[in-house]
């Protein structure tokens, strides 16, 4: 009674949460996230849906004559932006197992990838040689390319911090979660370029 009593004595604040699921809250906070960053993408593909499938105007090229998208270009950013995906597992993998050396390496060379990536995006849109005013295929393409530019941009800043954080020594085998966490945003953004491209460039 007496041990009882002093176990309650000696608690402060309020007590521990229930976690009830086997997954990690900042995992499952994660992915919730990109559950809503799904939603978000399938709106404007359901725009991409209409303009070029259910508009009875829409023209039967994609793009319309005489405008053209810049295949190849977006081919080679599409490798590239994969092959980030790997550099950023071995990164993750890396420190897992205490290899700093390897997970420093792999975040260096993921962001400069995805820097890579998003500066290639840019001179694209300087030189596609149409803009939004032409018409509303130019503004599905802008607009899904954009907003998946702009998630990029984002990971960009994540990958970013990790890798100024992992130069001071701030992950271990036992502490990764902030190294995990944006690895998966990265991955998503990855992925959702795949779609991007496949729908805007390819069909």
């Amino acid at each position: 009674m007496t041990s009882h009593a002093e176990t309650l004595h000696e608690h402060h604040g309020p007590p521990e949460a229930n976690q009830s699921s086997r997954v990690d809250a900042r995992t499952l906070g994660m992915f919730l996230f990109i559950g809503s960053e799904i939603m978000l993408f399938g709106s404007f593909f359901a725009a991409y849906f209409f303009v070029r499938v259910v508009n009875p105007s829409a023209p039967s090229e994609w793009p319309p004559e005489p405008y053209h998208f810049p295949v190849f270009v977006a081919g080679v950013n599409t490798a590239i932006l994969v092959t980030s995906s790997f550099t950023m597992h071995w990164a993750l993998q890396s420190i897992k197992r205490g290899q700093r050396a390897g997970f420093l390496a792999g975040m260096v060379l993921t962001f400069v990838m995805g820097l890579a990536f998003l500066t290639t995006q840019v001179i694209e849109y300087l030189n596609v040689g149409f803009n939004t005013g032409d018409g509303a295929f130019a503004s599905v393409f802008f607009g899904l390319t954009g907003l998946h530019g702009a998630h990029v941009a984002v990971g960009l800043t994540l990958l970013l911090m990790v890798t100024i954080r992992g130069f001071r020594g701030h992950f271990s085998p036992e502490h990764h979660h902030g190294v995990e966490l944006p690895g998966i945003y990265w991955h998503f953004v990855d992925i959702m370029w795949i779609v991007v491209y496949t729908a805007v460039y390819l069909l």
